[in-house]
């Protein structure tokens, strides 16, 4: 076997906020079609009925980058990850009992499917991975790794599946992901290789699969929890009212109450996918969390599993 790297993170650190502040200053429509999204989720939330008629099962393509045989993981590791995003969008993680007890009732079921894709592009049966050999050592925020002319691998149709890149990332970063309205060449997410999946070269404390979880929720159009201004003044909003205002930020694995702006007795919802706790500690979407994802699903990403 392969010897993995020792240069795991023990901070969660996403990347996310960074390639959308870039977008903004580069991409002189993309403000525009967020806002149009922004304005269409809102519309969609005060639905009844936001949900496609029938369950969504997203096609997935893994694309491994790898450097050294310690970075080209395994189909197994490929696969607990997708096990991983099943369990945790359908509320079937065992470690949901975590939750405090005054917000069980809002854990929520997104009823939606992650697998491997059958299909490649051109109609050809795939596993649905991917395997590239590259010159560079890691890989930044700048989408270097979704392009082959800079040592990566250019998307399947964003339109058609949900692309995970999984590598080599330097910059402490485990992952990052785009927001709906961003362009469709860069559509998708990036994993650090050693916090994917369950097995293999997955390392503690990010070995259970959730950094995947949280940047996939990006991808469906989910914020940070703390709200995404960058300034940690408790007047940030991450668009959703069953998560409590929140001061910025936790790492690691807080105890429950842990009070930030004045939102006592209870704090901080710190145990939410969308936090920057440690992969034990993160153990729920709510339910209006999962109304927002249905609305990407009904909105900007239409067109994915159909």
């Amino acid at each position: 076997m392969a010897k993995a790297r020792k240069d795991t993170p023990k901070r969660r650190q996403c990347g996310t906020m960074v390639v959308h502040n870039r977008l903004l200053e580069r991409d002189p429509g993309y403000r525009g079609r967020l806002a149009a999204i922004e304005a269409a989720t809102q519309r969609h939330l005060m639905m009844a009925a936001v949900r496609r008629p029938k369950r969504i099962v997203i096609p997935v393509v893994v694309h491994v980058v790898f450097n050294i045989a310690a970075d080209n993981i395994s189909d197994a590791q490929v696969k607990s990850q997708i096990n991983v995003l099943n369990r945790d969008y359908r509320a079937k993680n065992t470690d949901k009992k975590k939750v405090p007890a005054v917000w069980s009732g809002l854990v929520g079921d997104a009823d939606i499917g992650f697998a491997l894709a059958r299909k490649d592009p051109s109609g050809k049966a795939t596993t649905g991975i991917t395997r590239t050999n590259t010159t560079q050592t890691s890989f930044s925020d700048d989408d270097g790794v979704k392009s082959a002319a800079t040592g990566g691998v250019n998307a399947w149709p964003t339109d058609r599946y949900l692309n995970i890149w999984a590598c080599a990332l330097g910059g402490g970063l485990l992952g990052y992901a785009q927001f709906p309205g961003g362009p469709p060449a860069t559509d998708g997410v990036v994993i650090l290789n050693t916090a994917f999946g369950t097995v293999g070269t997955a390392a503690a404390p990010f070995n259970l699969g959730r950094t995947a979880t949280h940047e996939v929720g990006h991808w469906l159009n989910l914020h940070h929890i703390w709200g995404d201004g960058g300034v940690q003044s408790c007047q940030d909003s991450d668009f959703i009212h069953d998560t409590p205002n929140q001061a910025g930020p936790n790492f690691g694995k807080p105890t429950f109450p842990h009070v930030s702006c004045t939102n006592g007795p209870n704090g901080d919802m710190f145990m939410n996918y969308m936090d920057y706790v440690d992969d034990d500690t993160m153990v729920m979407f709510t339910a209006q969390q999962v109304a927002r994802i249905q609305a990407a699903l009904a909105g900007p990403r239409n067109k994915i599993g159909r």
